[in-house]
């Protein structure tokens, strides 16, 4: 396929409703729990995602059977099945796919998965997932770039994270589902994507609890059963445009979002000067011409989400004063600065900070998306930047965002995807 770019004309202000699409992280690693049982499971409203194609297509080659039907509906019977390996030409592309990795032990008593790629904003060490499987009683070599791992029978223990790792959090508890005996997961990730997860494994008959709280215990069962199940809406695609609204100076009602999730932001958000209206699922953000600058930290959730701090550097770049932003979950989180530079931002990266004096105006450049948030944040800034941006290696976004741009343009942007 030809790569593609946006060209975003910007200073436009955006205004109108916006839908928000099925979460990318929930569905892969249900898309994974789904190995768990032979029964079919039916997940709905799924996003139509290049990472939900990646997983899909990892299951695929593990021998199960995964059809879209309808628009945003993904039927996958893994009744008979006895590949256990996922190929680097597919784990290379998402990191997510190391998620297979605890339902194959679980199901299959053995799994070989290629060392995984994905975004490049930091090392994402696996070693949290190889010390849970290992305490559960597998055998875990690490060689020629892959992960093998093979068990005669999991056992139930305590799991200590020495970080919540959400990856890590996810896959311990879905090959502790079959296992045998108690397993508890200290320092467990609380994030709403494992909260997910738990609520999935529980309805195919899982025993999980402590869902949200660092510690999470799970009952091993004989077998668990196919499920009907709908997942959530992505809080970060729905922060993306809760920010496109502040930095836009626009006036947006975002639908399909629980603001519960979206805390941190919202406080943010307010603290720089912008109104938010709450309903169940439905927040409107209304835009000023020139936000005030506030600091963030990114934390584990619930903390400041390490996905957003991109998308709220841009909206910091235009913002009347000095924002100083903390990146305490991922090393390499400031790829995109440089490329914010080049679109006249006033950036100074120290260490784990980033130190933004806002400017009154950005112009447009030729920029590049590093990583998929980065990417999200460069078309922020293009919004508001003076004259035409062009953005390429869009395939990042295109991982994480359904339709972003025809999305945007309907909310009154002007944004066109052409051929390099």
């Amino acid at each position: 396929m030809d790569p593609e770019k946006l060209i975003i004309s910007g200073e436009n202000r955006l205004q109108g409703t916006v839908r928000i699409d099925g979460a990318k992280n929930s569905a892969l690693s249900i898309m994974a729990a789904t190995l768990l049982t032979k029964d079919v499971c039916i997940l709905r409203n799924v996003p139509r995602l290049t990472d939900v194609d990646t997983m899909a297509a990892v299951i695929r080659k593990l021998g199960i059977k995964v059809e879209w039907r309808g628009d945003n509906t993904l039927y996958i019977d893994s009744d008979d099945f006895n590949n256990c390996e996922a190929p680097y030409e597919l784990v290379k592309m998402m990191r997510g796919s190391i998620l297979v990795m605890g339902p194959l032990l679980a199901r299959l008593k053995k799994a070989k998965i290629s060392l995984p790629g994905g975004c490049s904003i930091g090392a994402r060490p696996v070693d949290y997932h190889i010390k849970g499987f290992e305490t559960l009683g597998a055998q875990v070599e690490v060689e020629k770039g892959y992960i093998e791992a093979k068990v005669d029978k999991l056992k139930g223990d305590d799991i200590y994270l020495d970080f919540p790792s959400l990856g890590a959090t996810e896959n311990i508890m879905m090959a502790a589902c079959l296992a045998e005996g108690v397993t508890r997961i200290e320092n467990a990730a609380k994030d709403p994507e494992v909260v997910e997860l738990g609520h999935f494994l529980n309805k195919m008959g899982a025993k999980v609890k402590g869902l949200g709280t660092d510690l999470i215990e799970i009952e091993g069962v004989k077998k668990l059963h196919g499920v009907d199940y709908t997942i959530i809406p992505d809080r970060i695609e729905a922060g993306t445009y809760m920010i496109a609204a502040a930095i836009t100076g626009g006036d947006v009602l975002i639908e399909k979002a629980d603001p519960l999730l979206l805390k941190p932001l919202i406080v943010k958000l307010e603290e720089a000067g912008i109104r938010i209206e709450l309903e169940k699922n439905l927040i409107k953000v209304i835009g000023l011409n020139r936000v005030k600058a506030v600091d963030i930290k990114t934390l584990p959730f619930p903390g400041f989400p390490t996905d957003m701090q991109p998308q709220f550097m841009a909206l910091s770049c235009v913002a009347k004063g000095t924002s100083v932003i903390t990146e305490t979950v991922f090393e390499k989180r400031f790829v995109h600065t440089g490329d914010l530079i080049r679109m006249g931002a006033d950036i100074k990266v120290e260490g784990h900070s980033a130190i933004i004096k806002g400017v009154k105006k950005l112009s447009a450049a030729p920029v590049m998306a590093s990583d998929l948030r980065g990417g999200a944040a460069l078309i922020l800034a293009g919004l508001v930047a003076e004259g035409t941006t062009e953005l390429s290696r869009i395939y990042h976004l295109d991982r994480g965002y359904v339709k972003l741009e025809e999305k945007l343009n309907s909310l009154g942007a002007d944004i066109k995807r052409v051929k390099e």
